[in-house]
């Protein structure tokens, strides 16, 4: 560490540069943080024990409805204390951009889901209109809707059964607003009845898409799941029981593995910094050939030349990395939080920095070993002449 200082004097020989090229490193590295979470989320199974609220859907594809019927029977499996069902209906407003997240629910959904923070009388207004919505006071904002508006839908997927095509009009009876923070990212869904949706949708009737079991004791969640499943083994519609967090990003798995994204877009990223701190540190050395040569005329070895310089691109990636990171650290919370617990993003601890850590020494050390040779091969006389 005795050359730490001439390393640091060497970064700040170009002040400018050597800012942005740490912002550079530092935009990496969250990116980085961030996305490593994403993976981990996407890559990690949930465990069962102890929760209290678990989903119940096909075990071949989460878009493979689930017969009626099987309500009952879940609903009779020990440890069950309610269960309410649920179908993804899909479509826009308008124009295509406008896609709209919509559930079509069953009665006693919102027992369930308190989460939504929908109130008694939004709740009775629900019940008494067939073609009813309950509409998140966010995406009501965004459009502008109200109570009392009508609001025409072009369908996905279902077409209904009166007019034979995709296009759908409800009433807004309600507009809900979530209780607290971390639920905000519900207020961007539009609810409709499950009943409604059965009977009108010309794909025929009878099926649900997933099953909600809110369980008596969470300590027995596991075990309950089990039973659930055996329900169905061996049938056509055999289920998966899952927490809330795999159900919900089993949904973004549909596209494709998203853990081999991640990790594409993060070696791109990585990619791209190494040429760019590279370039970086080769002009540095350029710029102080008569300055290492006079390094070598005052005693410094070869060697101690080779450390300099590797100090000196560690340090510029470490700088910005630790940045990056500890940013990175902070904003995880804070986009868990906004996706209103569809994507619990888990916290950067010691592994992940250890990994960081790990990237940064080695990107540094990449990217200055050419600079770091050139310098330790650099003959003073040659130096101090311009050659």
């Amino acid at each position: 560490m005795k050359y730490l200082h001439l390393a640091w004097a060497g970064l700040m020989r170009r002040k400018t540069r050597t800012v942005l090229t740490i912002l550079s490193v530092l935009a990496a590295f969250l990116l980085f943080g961030l996305l490593d979470g994403v993976r981990a989320a996407f890559n990690a199974g949930g465990t069962l024990a102890g929760v209290d609220r678990m989903v119940v859907s096909s075990r071949f594809s989460i878009i493979q409805p689930l017969p009626e019927s099987l309500i009952t029977r879940v609903q009779a499996t020990p440890g069950v204390r309610k269960l309410t069902w649920a179908n993804w209906f899909g479509g826009y407003y308008q124009e295509p951009k406008n896609q709209l997240i919509i559930f079509a629910v069953a009665p006693g959904y919102f027992d369930v889901y308190q989460d939504y923070g929908v109130t008694a009388s939004q709740l009775d207004a629900f019940k008494r209109s067939r073609t009813g919505v309950l509409v998140g006071a966010a995406l009501a904002n965004r459009f502008g809707w109200k109570v009392g508006d009508k609001l025409p839908v072009m369908g996905s997927i279902f077409p209904n059964k009166a007019t034979g095509e995709t296009t759908w009009a409800f009433d807004i009876v309600g507009i809900y607003q979530a209780p607290n923070a971390k639920s905000r990212a519900l207020e961007q869904q539009v609810m409709l009845h499950w009943k409604y949706f059965d009977e009108a949708n010309a794909y025929g009737s009878g099926n649900v898409g997933w099953i909600v079991v809110q369980v008596a004791d969470p300590g027995s969640s596991a075990k309950v799941a089990q039973a659930i499943d055996a329900l169905s083994a061996n049938s056509d519609h055999e289920t998966k029981t899952q927490t809330e967090q795999d159900f919900n990003l089993s949904f973004a798995k549909q596209i494709g593995d998203i853990g081999l994204i991640v990790t594409a877009i993060i070696g791109a990223v990585f990619f791209t910094l190494m040429l760019l701190t590279g370039n970086t540190m080769a002009q540095a050395v350029r710029e102080r050939i008569p300055e290492l040569a006079t390094l070598k005329t005052l005693g410094f070895t070869d060697r101690s030349v080779l450390v300099l310089v590797f100090l000196e691109s560690v340090l510029l990636i470490v700088i910005g990395g630790v940045l990056g990171m500890a940013l990175a650290s902070v904003l995880t919370p804070i986009v868990s939080a906004a996706s209103g617990g569809m994507l619990e993003l888990p916290p950067i601890g010691p592994a992940s920095w250890a990994v960081g850590l790990a990237l940064m020494v080695a990107v540094g050390a990449i990217v200055g070993v050419l600079p770091a040779l050139r310098a330790m091969r650099l003959r003073i006389v040659d130096a101090l002449a311009g050659r």
